[in-house]
This record gives structure tokens, C-alpha cells and sequence, in this order.
């Protein structure tokens, strides 16, 4: 049995198109103090990846080439001097932003998550950013209360599909938008299903809704606060529209700064944008604590992440051009 030395990992040369993507080998990095090294056993291709390949992601501070992987699960097979919390053999997730397009990866010890044993690894990452993402959106920044009545636009999508079934769980009358090829898919979720293709979601709700979530941005959220009623809430999360359609970065900008002027109007609604990086940073503890949870439900079966496709290394690229095409109703994982 021949043991490798070598550490194959995807390599983003240059911001832009997936054609930018290349597979190098290089040595298998070893664990300094505080740190652990993991054999990779899944790591995710999601949206907030294609907006990291195109340079559109705020908070990346890296620039090509780096590799990409916004998360990661991993088995411990080296500790650095020091690490104590976790041991060989051990089963440990993280949200990493980039590096996780690998087979091994270094990561802090102090912000792993251990991952129980007999989940799949596929399943497991797919907690880390998308239903991490909604149940913090639910219960950390929108704080929804048993019986509200919810709208989540783009609900058959990484983080729609975790709102809506996390929004069940919770007790709320949900609402959501979706192609209408994806309505049955939304209502196994126990939502109604609202398709934006053929109707004016002002005009399927005319009362509003308690909260919204808008992970999309269209027309900058304004369609999405129009629904929103007296007192309600607007809970955004992303701008995909605008990535999709290369919006420049100042539009953007300004749509994210309306938001607060906004919570101005005398109205009773409200608005404001979640950052799971920025809650993380703000209380690390919150994320430790909520994606346990979802392991505990991932173990007995509350919550069954969908998992459309298990890829290589080799083939990001190509997983990175269905996301973006959409129509996806799961999410794709790398299995080096």
C-alpha cells in the first residue's frame, strides 16, 4: 500500500468565470500550534462560492489564486502543539469562507464543531451555510414568534428550502416564492406556494405578511417590503439577482445602505440585513450552539437536507455552472 504525500486541491487563478478553476497537487500541509489538519470528507458548491469566483463577495479579503470552499466536514488525522478539544478520528465541521476545495485542510481547532458519528458527510456540510444561515435568520435576526405569517422568496433554493421547513417547525404560516415546476417541492414543506413567474406576490398577499426573507434582492427589496405589513419585518440576506446579472458593485452598495433609511419611515416596519460571517465573528458561541441543534436533528431525522449530487474535485467547474444556471432543488457536494 503506497501512502501520497501530496495534497490535491482546486485553484482559482483568476476572478470571473468557472473556466478559471484548475487542479494542483502540492504537499500535504501540516498543523501549527492551536491547529488540526482534516482529511476532507465533503465541502459544498453554492452560490455564495460563484460570487467569491467572480470577486463580488464583500467580505473576501484573498485575491487569486487561493482555493475556494465556503465549508467544510473533515476527519482529524493531525493535531498542531496544544489542541485538546478535539482528537484523531474525529468527525469536526467549520464555515471556512474559502480553502475547502481540497483532499487535507488546516483549520483552528478553537472553531471546529464536532459532527456526530453515523451522519453522512454530504448532509452534515450542507448545514453549515444554508441551514445555518436559516435558522438564524429565524431565530437570531427576524426572533419569529409561533403563528406569525412568513414570506421567503426564492423558496426552492439552498436557503429557502431550510426556512421553509424550519419555519414549519416553528409554527409559522409560510409563503413561497418559486418557479412553478418547484410548487409541489414547496408545499411538501407545508408552505403555499407562490409562483413569480405568473403572479404579483402583492397581489396573492394584499394583507402582507409578518416577515419576509429575501436572499434574491430584486428591484433592491422593494418588491419584498411592499409586502411586508404595519410592524413587520424585512430580513435580508443576499443580493443574487444582482450577481447574476453583473450589476456593478455601486448599486449594490446602495441598495444595501436603503435599508436602514428604511426603519426611518413611520411606519412600524423595519428592515435589516443578516451576515452569518458577522453574527459568527459577534458571538462565536451562538454558532456552535445552532449548528448543534442541527446536528441533533439531523441524527433523528427532524431535518433531511437535500443532496441532488455528489461531485469530484475535478468537476467544479462544472457544478460551479448549475448553480449558477439554477433550478437546482438541493445542494451539490464535493467528495474528494
Amino acid at each position: 500500500m503506497t501512502t501520497t504525500t501530496l495534497n490535491p486541491r482546486m485553484v482559482l487563478s483568476r476572478f470571473g468565470g468557472p473556466d478559471g478553476f484548475t487542479l494542483v497537487e502540492d504537499a500535504i500541509p501540516e498543523p501549527g500550534p492551536g491547529e488540526i489538519r482534516v482529511r476532507v470528507l465533503a465541502a459544498s458548491v453554492q452560490f455564495t462560492d460563484v460570487i467569491i469566483r467572480k470577486g463580488d463577495y464583500p467580505e473576501l479579503k484573498e485575491k487569486p489564486p487561493f482555493t475556494p470552499g465556503y465549508d467544510v466536514v473533515g476527519e482529524v488525522e493531525a493535531v498542531g502543539p496544544g489542541v485538546e478539544r478535539v482528537r484523531l478520528g474525529q468527525r469536526v465541521a467549520d464555515m471556512t469562507i474559502t480553502g475547502s476545495y481540497a483532499r487535507h485542510r488546516i483549520l483552528d481547532a478553537a472553531r471546529v464543531v464536532p459532527v456526530p458519528d453515523g451522519v453522512d458527510a454530504a448532509e452534515a456540510v450542507s448545514l453549515v451555510l444554508s441551514w445555518m444561515t436559516a435558522y438564524q435568520l429565524l431565530h437570531r435576526h427576524a426572533r419569529v414568534e409561533r403563528g406569525q405569517s412568513v414570506l421567503v422568496q426564492g423558496a426552492a433554493g439552498a436557503v429557502g428550502q431550510p426556512l421553509l421547513r424550519l419555519g414549519e417547525l416553528a409554527g409559522l404560516e409560510v409563503f413561497g416564492t418559486a418557479r412553478d415546476a418547484h410548487a409541489d417541492l414547496v408545499a411538501s414543506y407545508g408552505a403555499t406556494p407562490i409562483d413569480y413567474r405568473s403572479e404579483d406576490v402583492r397581489e396573492v398577499l394584499p394583507d402582507g405578511v409578518d416577515i419576509a426573507f429575501d436572499g434574491i434582492g430584486e428591484d433592491g427589496f422593494a418588491r419584498t417590503w411592499d409586502v411586508v405589513r404595519r410592524g413587520g419585518m424585512l430580513s435580508a440576506y443576499g443580493f443574487s439577482h444582482a450577481t447574476q446579472r453583473d450589476l456593478p458593485f455601486w448599486k449594490i452598495a446602495y441598495w444595501y445602505l436603503r435599508l436602514p433609511v428604511w426603519n426611518l419611515w413611520p411606519n412600524g416596519k423595519r428592515a435589516g440585513f443578516y451576515s452569518i460571517t458577522k453574527l459568527r465573528a459577534a458571538h462565536p458561541d451562538w454558532f456552535e450552539e445552532d449548528l448543534s441543534r442541527l446536528f441533533g436533528w439531523l441524527v433523528d431525522g427532524t431535518i433531511q437536507p437535500r443532496v441532488v449530487d455528489r461531485i469530484r474535485l475535478e468537476d467544479v467547474a462544472e457544478a460551479h455552472r448549475r448553480v449558477e444556471a439554477g433550478g437546482l432543488d438541493g445542494k451539490l457536494i464535493i467528495v474528494p
